[in-house]
């Protein structure tokens, strides 16, 4: 590869977090452990640059490395929703940390290394990147599972995420080598070159792509591989969960559309099966079981593995692949919608969370309309969103991915959709319920950096939701031609 085939600039968004990660844990050695909120901000403003240099390339399709990486209007967007959610992350962790005692500097370099593997997934041409990147993501967020030390439920938490993670990523690294196998090459392009010579219905390439998808299927936490969802949710740091819950999902998803679209779309009746019945058991599951819970964290952790499910009904294509790129936008949407209120959600469970333990119950916001009716108010248009009714962004993106399958023809996964949606309503609805018609303290703590998260999210959440035109728009035009 000579230095041209490198085009460092087409990635230098990337390699700039990376070097600002690997800076900040030496300057973090100089900052004493009392003023460890400045290592924080200092991840802010680097996730800020980063964020300026995506937008730069807004609009431009350039590969790096080979073609191994790909800047383009998909990556792009997909971008902007890891250093978001990774920005917010930061705002909710500079009071969260210091309130439970985990004020240590390396929390934000390990948030850093992680949105870099993600953003590196949502660039991936190639499947040996996928796995690399991976990996990227995923052991800083291991290392960060376990983060509230010594809490034995955390340590827990961090111990269970990493063996059914590194489980999962033998499955993956055993479908990579069993699609090589079958076409002779790990690059999107190269794999569609081998299938339109005819090697499509090769056995060997069929056992391979399940395998990925076995192992992409635990990163986005889809039944059948959500066992370690609840516990890991439930265990760690709370404002680790969140960002666990919007960033590796993001990723997850993005890779896989990807990998679904770019590289085996010739096989799109083949694994349109399994992504629609993965879609149907998450859908089911997910929100079933969520009724039943009394602690708020695994509440979520259930509606996260429903929410996987509707983001892979968008995962879906016709055999001709004809609207590959409105599902693809699709189901970029319904992943900036989840991000944006999912976030601003556990920023609420975050002010409710008392310092001596790391986890709530639905009850504990019991009287939260009474005492703090704003705070409520944007709890109550959370849970709306993540339901999916008007006037949030939820019901748009929604309506976005239900629209998507359907013109892909799973008519009956749209059906069931909506059952699960009206499923879901349930344990949604009995959050308001108890906000705002049930006796409590309605006990908060609002620090001002966590307050400005909150109604940011949920001014996002409102206006997006009432107003889509203009964002559709933007992320039908940044995809298009993509796929």
């Amino acid at each position: 590869m000579t230095f041209p085939d490198l085009n460092l600039a087409a990635a230098v968004h990337l390699l700039f977090l990376a070097g600002w990660a690997s800076a900040l844990l030496l300057v973090d050695l100089w900052i004493p452990k009392t003023h460890k909120t400045v290592t924080g901000w200092l991840a802010f403003a680097g996730l800020a640059i980063a964020l300026v240099l995506v937008s730069a390339q807004q609009g431009s399709r350039q590969a790096a490395f080979g073609g191994t990486l790909a800047t383009d209007g998909f990556s792009t967007l997909m971008n902007f929703i890891f250093i978001g959610a990774g920005m917010l992350s930061v705002l909710m962790a500079l009071n969260y940390l210091r309130q439970h005692d985990l004020e240590r500097g390396e929390f934000y370099p390990l948030l850093l290394f992680s949105i870099v593997g993600m953003m590196a997934m949502g660039m991936a041409k190639d499947l040996i990147i996928v796995f690399l990147s991976l990996e990227l993501l995923s052991i800083p967020l291991y290392v960060l599972a376990g983060f509230g030390r010594p809490r034995i439920e955390s340590e827990e938490a961090g111990l269970k995420y990493f063996l059914l993670g590194a489980f999962s990523s033998a499955f993956l690294v055993y479908g990579i080598a069993l699609v090589y196998g079958a076409t002779q090459a790990t690059s999107f392009a190269g794999i569609g070159v081998a299938l339109d010579a005819g090697r499509a219905g090769s056995p060997l390439l069929l056992a391979g792509v399940g395998l990925i998808m076995v192992g992409m299927g635990f990163k986005v936490a889809a039944v059948p591989f959500h066992m370690w969802t609840p516990d890991v949710y439930d265990g760690a740091p709370s404002v680790v969960t969140a960002f666990m819950s919007v960033g590796a999902k993001a990723a997850g998803f993005a890779a896989l559309v990807r990998v679904l679209f770019d590289a085996l779309a010739p096989l799109a009746a083949e694994w349109g099966v399994v992504v629609a019945t993965l879609a149907a058991l998450s859908m089911v599951l997910g929100n079933v079981a969520a009724i039943a819970q009394t602690s708020m964290k695994r509440m979520l952790a259930y509606s996260s593995i429903a929410h996987a499910g509707y983001v892979a009904v968008a995962a879906l294509i016709d055999a001709q692949g004809a609207q590959s790129n409105f599902s693809a936008g699709a189901a970029i949407f319904y992943l900036g919608a989840y991000a944006l209120t999912n976030l601003g959600t556990w920023a609420v469970v975050l002010a409710v969370e008392k310092p001596e333990r790391m986890t709530t119950d639905v009850a504990d916001y019991a009287g939260l309309g009474r005492t703090q009716p704003a705070l409520a108010a944007a709890m109550t248009l959370f849970m709306l969103s993540l339901t999916g009714l008007p006037p949030s962004i939820g019901f748009v993106a929604k309506f976005y991915v239900f629209r998507a399958a359907l013109e892909a023809g799973y008519t009956w996964l749209v059906l069931l959709g909506v059952v699960t949606v009206l499923i879901s309503a349930y344990y949604y609805l009995r959050v308001i319920v108890v906000m705002w018609m049930k006796e409590g303290l309605g006990e908060a703590v609002l620090p001002r950096a966590l307050n400005f998260t909150i109604w940011l999210t949920a001014a996002g959440t409102l206006v997006f939701g009432i107003v889509p035109g203009p964002l559709m728009r933007f992320v039908e035009s940044s995809v298009r031609g993509i796929f």
